[in-house]
């Protein structure tokens, strides 16, 4: 589904990313790793034309990315909620800028914030909201849209281990029960191997690994001697990177 041909993006004379070749398939999840400054934001930035390359190219669907898709969903750290409007019209607003009608509105916001168990809190300002639901707000502007694609950056770097947890297990039931690809950048490296089905190791604007993850899918990886081992196995690959 995403293709990435010596994806090159320099900021001034500063290569940020350098030949980034990869391959995501449609339905899959793809975790980016690395240390701070090391590209990954942007190549997720690249993926979803939200910068333009240096050279090189991005290829969704066999198409070329020459700006923002449609069916592209992106949450970013702040999660970009509006603070002066509700969480049910910040969730609505995917949907009105694209031009839906009222009813259909209406019916997909409503579904998506009752599977999501945010029904309760429609009426809030996200001040009002925890930082575990406020990722649940972003998550719902986007799945709203109906996207093929959901680019996160960071998802639950700010929460607390406990919501961080909740938040992950969001996410693969989210996989799971939708015909969706998800490409995420974390610093985490549980967060990695409990959501990525493949991980990819950035170091200094390249790929330095890449490591398939035989686990992927498991709701109870946590538990399990296996997740400690692939931990340790990307902890080492990552030193490896340095």
């Amino acid at each position: 589904m995403i293709v990435t041909n010596e994806l090159c993006v320099n900021y001034g004379s500063e290569a940020a990313l350098k030949n980034i070749n990869i391959s995501i398939p449609e339905h899959s999840t793809f975790a980016v790793i690395g240390p701070s400054g090391c590209g990954n934001t942007t190549l997720l930035y690249a993926l979803a034309g939200l910068i333009k390359p240096t050279s090189g190219r991005v290829l969704v669907n066999g198409l070329i990315v020459d700006g923002i898709r449609k069916q592209t969903g992106v949450i970013l750290q702040n999660h970009g909620l509006l603070p002066w409007k509700r969480v049910w019209q910040n969730v609505a607003l995917g949907m009105k800028v694209r031009g839906y009608g009222k009813e259909e509105i209406n019916q997909r916001v409503n579904d998506i914030l009752q599977e999501l168990d945010m029904t309760a809190h429609k009426d809030k300002f996200p001040a009002q909201l925890s930082g575990g639901q406020k990722q649940r707000v972003a998550i719902a502007r986007t799945l709203v849209t109906q996207p093929d694609l959901m680019l996160l950056d960071e998802a639950s770097s700010a929460l607390d281990e406990i919501t961080r947890e909740h938040i992950q297990d969001l996410l693969l039931d989210i996989y799971k029960k939708r015909n969706i690809t998800l490409v995420f950048i974390t610093h985490s490296i549980e967060e990695a191997v409990f959501l990525g089905q493949r991980i990819l190791i950035m170091g200094e604007g390249q790929i330095k690994h890449e490591v398939m993850n035989p686990w992927f899918g498991d709701e109870n990886l946590r538990l399990k001697p296996e997740f400690y081992s692939m931990c340790t196995e990307i902890r080492k690959r990552l030193k490896e990177g340095d």
